[in-house]
């Protein structure tokens, strides 16, 4: 991670004082910007250049002009940074289309605030195939102004042209072409054009992936159907739509599978033997994989734990066939109607699977707490272990309820309670941040049909897994420590201070200050979730503050992790579904001489480099379900286009408002368009957008009213209008009577959208 330099303090000789009465010139002023290195307020501005209060309103007209000359841009709030220049030459990759079918990119390797540089690609030359998202291309580039590029192919990258992923719908009568392919992708606005012959036998409705053609000049650009994915009606291929526009590896190659085939039972040997401790593994309902067990018993003022996590360092050998398709591959893949695994079944779900009353390597740690939840010791092995039960979240929470001892050794439910509120009250201690943001649990019926969408359960047995698993996390990391081995660390960095401009605002429409970022801790955001918990602004708040947080991310680094608090941390629990567990697995067993297939010093070499890999392969994953869990929401509503929804108002912008629905979290867009006819003011401070005619005036977490004008399951976006909500003083919250779709007084009679670039503007020499 790019470590910000420390903002630098300017001279008097550098620049002028108050006593010269005079502003600092805009070369002085774009100094003191570059050399500070981060965002500064106007007030920091002023302060460092010693001005008075009647100069500010220069300063701003001044700020203005270097905004307009794109020598600086807007970082957040009131903000401003130095405004990034990129090199006349740079690698871009293409992001999406613009309305007219032209590629727009931005740079590769973007890490500076704020959002990264737009660029708009000029038409490749004639012969050569179009940009499809996802292509890498170096680029000459030349600067527009602030931060928005005019960009033009000098040598393309990939091996394969980049493809397409969409819904194909056949040409009306009359149409000169085949078909169009309307992308999947929100980010490409414009359809690809499939010419007569080369739509594959393809009908209408159906997903497909297509390759872009040679194309010349503006205009949509033509492709050729390649690959049938599925239908559009069946909500089963909205995974597949996931999978294939991400690139998510499905397919093991055979030598993988040979080798998983290929195992056997692990013996006792050397190791521990744990069949005589009932431990058991607790998993959801739908859970076919099975890689950690617990145990907890008393031991002397506090308690005995044991986590057994299942022996993948035994069957997936290092350099191996099913070693390097893992690494490939990074992490296994949840969608509602699938899974796509990191190993076959034959281990995921076969000798790696801590099935029960059947035998099983493991690696366990053992872990003594005091009452307060204090690890006071650890102790890794390498075992044999026999699952004594495989039981359901739901399952264990209701036998703790009801006292029940569910066919288990007595005391067993309650030595594991008693040890999990020790943890807690270890973990409220250090002050962790434990947002409240629920998952939605989608089910499908037997034909591929979304038959409901509610809030998955959030229980105390759930929670109970997630503290023994970040106890033994936690020990994972610091035993490697201890041994000097290598470690896979799991890092979280502190919030940066851009992040944290949009919590902030948001915190001051409900009266709640923040602190500076660099005197904030976990504990203070857990305060604040506190303060709005059971309001109706805690949706919101929780899920801005989500939002305002770093990446968590893998490195052999170690910077603490910051929201849980902790100094050391390494993912330890899942080596089934999680390559870096496997990592750490393989360090310990080699730190404590547990065996020949520990971790050899070349792959520890490599941990830079597999790091960054496996940190984006999980962000893939987390992408794919965030996008298919969009578009089965959009799917599941595409049958109650025209219903009346209540909703909270979660974004504010100049464009409309962000909603996300209560009933199901859905989240969508109401345009300016479908806004009662008024002239609306954005204020970015106080993220409101009010009405001059009206006063009606919109705030984040406002309750709301809407009507589902249209859903899209091919993208996952929904499209709302407003019926009732909004706040104005003296007034009842607005009613719209006919919402069919107003004129925003700012928009031409064209139709444009408000701050869409002007073609002139864009492309200067067109």
């Amino acid at each position: 991670m790019t470590r910000k330099p420390a903002r630098v303090k300017p001279t008097d000789q550098e620049f002028p004082a108050a006593s010269s009465s005079t502003l600092p010139s805009t070369a002085a002023l774009r100094k003191f910007l570059s050399e500070a290195g981060t965002r500064m307020g106007k007030n920091d501005i002023a302060r460092a250049f010693n001005l008075t209060p009647d100069q500010r309103p220069a300063l701003r007209a001044l700020l203005r002009e270097l905004e307009r000359d794109g020598a600086l841009t807007r970082a957040g709030g009131r903000h401003v940074r130095e405004a990034a220049v990129l090199p006349e030459r740079c690698v871009v990759e293409i992001t999406g289309t613009d309305r007219d079918g032209d590629p727009l990119a931005r740079p590769v390797g973007w890490d500076q605030p704020g959002r990264p540089p737009i660029i708009f690609m000029k038409p490749e030359q004639r012969g050569q195939t179009a940009l499809a998202p996802g292509a890498r291309v170096l680029a000459r580039l030349r600067r527009i102004d602030g931060d928005r590029y005019e960009g033009r192919t000098l040598k393309r990258l990939d091996d394969e042209p980049a493809t397409i992923i969409g819904v194909f719908r056949s040409a009306r009568p009359g149409e000169a072409h085949g078909g169009w392919i309307e992308p999947v992708d929100r980010k490409s606005r414009a359809e690809w054009a499939v010419p007569v012959g080369e739509t594959n036998g393809a009908a209408s409705g159906d997903v497909v992936r297509a390759a872009p053609l040679p194309a010349f000049g503006h205009g949509a650009k033509p492709a050729r159907i390649v690959e049938h994915l599925g239908k559009m009606g069946d909500a089963r291929s909205i995974s597949l739509i996931a999978i294939a526009a991400l690139g998510i590896p499905v397919d093991f190659p055979q030598a993988a599978i040979d080798e998983a085939e290929a195992a056997k039972a692990t013996r006792l040997g050397k190791r521990t033997d744990l069949r005589g401790l009932p431990l058991i593994t607790i998993d959801g309902a739908d859970a076919r994989d099975f890689d950690d067990a617990v145990f907890a018993e008393p031991a002397g003022t506090g308690y005995r734990l044991v986590v057994a996590i299942a022996d993948v360092a035994h069957y997936v050998r290092p350099g191996k066939a099913l070693d390097r398709e893992a690494q490939h591959r990074g992490n296994s893949v949840y969608f509602p109607d699938r899974v796509v695994p990191m190993l076959p079944e034959a281990l995921s779900n076969g000798w790696c699977s801590l099935r029960p009353n059947e035998d099983r390597g493991c690696l366990f740690v053992e872990m003594i707490i005091d009452r307060e939840g204090r690890k006071q010791s650890h102790k890794f092995g390498r075992g044999l272990m026999r699952s004594f039960a495989r039981m359901t979240y739901e399952e264990v929470q209701s036998a703790h309820d009801t006292d029940s001892a569910a066919d288990l050794p007595a005391g067993t439910l309650d030595h594991l309670y008693a040890a999990y509120h020790a943890l807690i009250a270890a973990r409220q201690a250090r002050g962790t941040l434990d947002l409240d943001l629920p998952e939605r649990q989608i089910t499908l019926t037997e034909d591929g049909k979304v038959a409901s969408v509610v809030p998955r359960a959030r229980l105390d047995s759930h929670r109970l897994i997630e503290e023994f698993m970040i106890l033994a996390n936690v020990s994972a990391a610091e035993e490697l420590e201890r041994l000097r081995q290598p470690c896979m660390y799991r890092i979280h960095a502190p919030p940066s201070p851009e992040k944290l401009d949009a919590l902030r605002s948001l915190l001051a429409t409900f009266d709640i200050s923040l602190k500076q970022s660099d005197q904030l801790i976990p504990r203070d955001l857990d305060h604040i979730l506190k303060l709005v918990a059971g309001t109706d602004a805690a949706p919101l708040v929780n899920e801005t503050v989500l939002r305002s947080q770093s990446q968590a991310e893998y490195a052999p680094e170690n910077i603490g992790h910051f929201g849980l608090a902790l100094k050391s941390y390494a993912h330890f629990t899942s080596p089934i579904r999680r390559y870096a567990d496997l990592l750490v697995h393989r360090a310990l067993i080699a730190g404590l001489k547990l065996g020949t297939d520990g971790l050899s010093p070349e792959t520890a070499g490599e941990f830079p480099v597999i790091a960054q890999a496996i940190t984006i392969t999980e962000r893939r994953a987390t992408d794919a379900e965030r996008q298919s869990t969009d578009r089965y929401l959009a799917a599941y509503l595409a049958e109650r286009v025209g219903e009346e929804f209540a909703a909270r108002i979660a974004g504010v912008t100049r464009f409309g408002l962000f909603v996300s629905l209560s009933e199901t979290g859905a989240s969508g867009f109401i345009p300016m368009a479908l806004l009662p006819d008024d002239f609306w003011h954005h204020d970015e401070a106080t993220s409101t957008l009010s009405g001059k005619r009206s006063r009606i005036v919109f705030h984040l977490a406002d309750q709301v009213t809407v009507r589902l004008r249209e859903a899209k399951p091919v993208t996952g976006g929904l499209l709302f209008s407003l019926i009732e909500g909004g706040q104005s003083r003296g007034h009842p919250p607005m009613h719209v009577s006919n919402d069919s779709p107003g004129r925003h007084p700012g928009r031409k009679s064209k139709g444009k959208r408000p701050g869409r670039t002007p073609k002139s503007a864009k492309r200067p020499h067109r």
